[in-house]
């Protein structure tokens, strides 16, 4: 069964996503189903997501819900934590990555006001294991003043991707920038509609080699 048809018949506690999110969804983390995976997702909203998560990632998956409501405890149940703290707090997070150990996928969709988003991913984005996924969603909020976005406003976490891209390059920039962890454990960076998504893996040696007869 597809995610999106997991979503039509859940039955169980109320999910709320935009719907053009689950092929986004599928594309980056079908290769985690029936592994063992450890999934956070920042914001427990009402507790449909974290079970529909357990369902799709099957029997070997760790769910740790992160939440800065106390009363989003009771969303705990047989493969899914949940843990009570701010999005923001690096203490925190740290705790939960000692706890769990390296998430295979982190999943942000907490707070959406952008000191909470970038504050999230510097902390964790490091943690996450080397061949892992960080998604953030609902990135509409970088354009609204009320989550302390705007337009080109340099503070919103869609400027921080901007920059991301050319550290995404550094190695061909002619030293122009020099290569960063983020340099060195990132594979891509995928853009959608309100949503990016950073994948991480080793590199190889970078080179361009010419293969073939040339024309006689």
């Amino acid at each position: 069964m597809s995610l999106w048809s997991e979503f039509l018949t859940n039955e169980q506690r109320v999910i709320h996503k935009w719907k053009h999110y689950f092929p986004i969804y599928e594309r980056h983390f079908s290769r985690f189903v029936n592994a063992d995976v450890v999934f956070i997702e920042i914001g427990c909203g009402q507790g449909g997501s974290l079970q529909m998560w357990k369902r799709y990632l099957g029997p070997h998956a760790r769910v740790v819900g992160l939440d800065i409501d106390p009363r989003c405890i009771e969303f705990a149940d047989d493969q899914i934590n949940i843990r009570i703290g701010d999005q923001s707090d690096t203490k925190f997070l740290a705790e939960v990555v000692s706890e769990f150990g390296p998430p295979d996928v982190v999943l942000d969709d907490g707070s959406h006001i952008m000191r909470d988003v970038k504050a999230s991913f510097e902390a964790l984005y490091p943690m996450v294991d080397r061949n892992g996924v960080y998604l953030v969603e609902d990135l509409h909020t970088a354009y609204w003043n009320e989550y302390e976005g705007g337009l080109c406003r340099s503070d919103t976490f869609i400027e921080k991707c901007k920059t991301l891209i050319d550290d995404l390059n550094a190695d061909h920039t002619r030293d122009a920038l020099k290569p960063t962890d983020f340099t060195r454990s990132t594979l891509s960076m995928h853009f959608y509609d309100s949503v990016v998504v950073f994948e991480k893996g080793r590199h190889t040696a970078k080179f361009a080699p010419q293969i073939g007869r040339a024309s006689l």
